[in-house]
């Protein structure tokens, strides 16, 4: 309530700006408004090109906006349906969550089986250009309008990767983002890989689906709880999917700008909880709702963490409706683990850090591992056999054999028979 009638109060005031000053400024707030309608004035007068009144008054909302932090921004119509089916629905783009470093527009994290992810974009990247358009002082959800698209349509981003000196040229053709978040894969009976995309409105129901479903087959000894690369989301789901493995205490709590503004997100025995060991895999791209998650596994002693340091977004960002129907997304609060820790700019450590090193097969390697199968006149495998199974099988031996981080986190559930062995 604080806040929104600290919102209304700005907006009343804001309104005054816009029309002659008639006048004596009588104290320095009023000073500043004068400022404001005078600059303005001096725009719509001697621009070199005329600019409309609206379009002034909504890019001094989003400079103020822009001067607060890199989360805060000013969400127009588009904007605002643009974000209500990032959590909801399907959508047209390419599948990367994006933000602003230095001014510039850094890539945190692109969504696993998307066009950008299949592109080859990494943590880290920055995007130098859109379409040919310098992103150089560009609001943040501006370059998502840009990025955003239809189905089909290809959109060019120049991008720039960390130890590299000349930027390139990369063309992506949008799809339809699927609002799935959640893969459940069975690495050996009893022991599965959970990995959480992003945390949007379905992600605990889906993860619950999952687990319950595997269950009815196998009872589950261990999990890698995969967080890598994941950019967060909504927060009420990230404290639920918190839940979902805690049966009792503090998950997270966040603190605006006064005391009495705490608010602490607790854990409650469900008869859904999962008691399993959980080792979870973290990285830069590792940000917001998913270094809520581990923080919170971590400080109450209930998983391993492993990996690298996540990103440190420790922000909490409300979306504030505006009386023309579009809104602002402001920074609130900040979250803290339930041991007390901010993790901005600061991020989650873990408790075993290994950079991932991912294993290419060497296609021109003459000396082969000797199999059955590469022996002449070898007895063919009998086509009555799970044909899937064997698929599966082979996938999973895949990607063990690339991901060094997952490896090493299935040898710790191994040998972790009991949750007690993670205290």
């Amino acid at each position: 309530m604080r806040i929104n009638h600290l919102i209304a109060t700005i907006a009343i005031l804001f309104l005054l700006t816009i029309v002659p000053w008639t006048g004596q400024a009588r104290d320095d707030q009023l000073d500043s408004l004068k400022m404001f309608s005078e600059v303005l004035h001096l725009i719509e007068d001697n621009y070199v090109h005329e600019k409309e009144r609206d379009y002034l008054i909504k890019g001094a909302i989003q400079g103020m906006l822009q001067k607060l932090d890199p989360h805060s921004s000013y969400v127009d119509l588009e904007q605002l349906q643009m974000m209500q089916e990032d959590f909801t629905g399907k959508f047209g783009g390419i599948g990367i969550q994006i933000g602003v470093q230095d001014n510039r527009l850094v890539v945190i994290s692109p969504i696993e089986d998307t066009p950008a992810h299949e592109a080859g974009l990494e943590p880290g990247d920055l995007i130098m250009e859109i379409n040919g358009e310098s992103t150089q002082g560009m609001a943040l959800m501006d370059a998502v309008s840009m990025i955003r698209g239809p189905k089909g349509e290809a959109v060019e981003l120049t991008i720039l990767s960390e130890g590299e000196q000349n930027p390139r040229k990369v063309e992506i053709v949008r799809d339809e983002i699927p609002v799935h978040s959640v893969r459940l894969q069975e690495l050996e009976p009893g022991l599965i890989h959970l990995r959480i995309t992003d945390f949007k409105t379905t992600t605990t129901n889906e993860i619950k689906e999952k687990i319950q479903e595997y269950t009815a087959e196998q009872e589950i000894h261990g999990i890698v709880l995969d967080l890598r690369n994941n950019p967060g989301g909504l927060l009420d789901q990230a404290v639920s999917v918190s839940d979902l493995f805690l049966e009792e205490g503090l998950i997270v709590y966040t603190q605006g700008r006064e005391e009495a503004q705490r608010k602490d997100y607790r854990a409650r025995r469900r008869a859904q909880d999962v008691h399993s060991p959980i080792v979870v895999l973290i990285n830069a791209g590792s940000a917001s709702g998913s270094e809520i998650v581990a923080g919170a596994l971590q400080d109450q002693n209930r998983a391993l963490l492993l990996g690298e340091p996540t990103f440190g977004k420790g922000s909490v960002q409300s979306i504030i409706p505006l009386t023309d129907g579009s809104a602002i997304k402001l920074t609130i609060a900040l979250y803290y683990t339930p041991e007390g820790r901010s993790i901005q700019a600061e991020g989650i450590k873990p408790y075993i850090n290994v950079p991932l090193q991912r294993i290419k097969k060497d296609e021109n390697d003459e000396h082969p591992q000797l199999r059955e199968s590469l022996l002449q006149m070898h007895i063919e495998r009998p086509e009555s056999l799970e044909n899937e199974k064997s698929e599966q099988d082979q996938e999973i031996k895949e990607l063990l054999a690339e991901d060094n981080q997952l490896r090493m986190a299935l040898e710790i559930l191994r040998s972790m028979p009991r949750i007690q062995e993670l205290r």
